[in-house]
């Protein structure tokens, strides 16, 4: 059970990964675009924070996004995780990176039949985008169920299935419930996991309590 931080902003990372219970990063061209740095300048600063798992996602046709894939995984070495999207040149560089045992993600998972074509192609991970399939009236909770019922069928254990695009505290219990090995979540999903309503009133009965036994033992010992 795994938690991702979805954003290329340094900064909040760092607080996230300082708490002990980040596993990785995710990201994209909109990410980084809104970020306003150079990609590898956000990989390299992630990985001297100590992060190990950087999905870096390349763009193009199959001959650009494999020697792009290529060169990231040259330079990263294993802090790398190749990011694809589920089309047929995607998954035909998905297979050619695995070959070389390069971790692949293979992004914009919309249908069981999709999350079968990437594991085939020995996709590291699927990324199923629960967010976008609930915007579009149909269950993206659901579509992670149904692929983790599949790949226990099949006893298919070499990929794992990222939840993605998951945009409140409710769907990442969901999502580990329902079978996702990791979730990546924006850093405002991350910090709201802390929160709820009867952990905040315990903190309170429990201070005002100890404030009365605190004040029992000083009065009794000016007696």
């Amino acid at each position: 059970m795994k938690i991702f931080l979805d954003t290329a902003d340094t900064k909040l990372i760092q607080d996230g990964f300082n708490t002990g219970l980040i596993d990785g990063v995710t990201t994209n061209p909109t990410l980084i675009m809104k970020s306003g740095r150079n990609p590898e300048s956000v990989y390299q600063e992630l990985i001297d924070m100590g992060l190990q798992d950087i999905s870096m996602e390349v763009v193009g046709n199959r001959k650009e996004m494999y020697e792009e894939g290529k060169r990231l995984a040259n330079k990263f070495g294993r802090c790398a995780t190749i990011k694809v999207p589920c089309t047929p040149d995607g998954l035909a560089v998905c297979r050619e990176l695995a070959r070389q045992i390069i971790r692949v993600n293979v992004t914009l998972i919309f249908s069981p039949a999709q999350a079968i074509l990437a594991a085939k192609a020995k996709a590291t991970y699927i990324s199923p985008f629960v967010g976008r399939v609930d915007d579009n009236s149909f269950g993206g909770l659901c579509l992670i169920k149904d692929i983790a019922n599949i790949f226990e069928k099949q006893n298919w254990k070499s990929t794992e299935i990222l939840g993605a695009s998951i945009r409140n505290v409710r769907d990442v219990g969901r999502a580990f419930e329902y079978g996702a090995s990791i979730c990546t979540l924006p850093p405002t999903v991350f910090s709201k996991m802390y929160d709820h309503i009867l952990t905040e009133k315990g903190l309170q009965l429990f201070d005002e309590d100890w404030k009365s036994i605190d004040h029992e033992l000083h009065f009794r010992t000016q007696m």
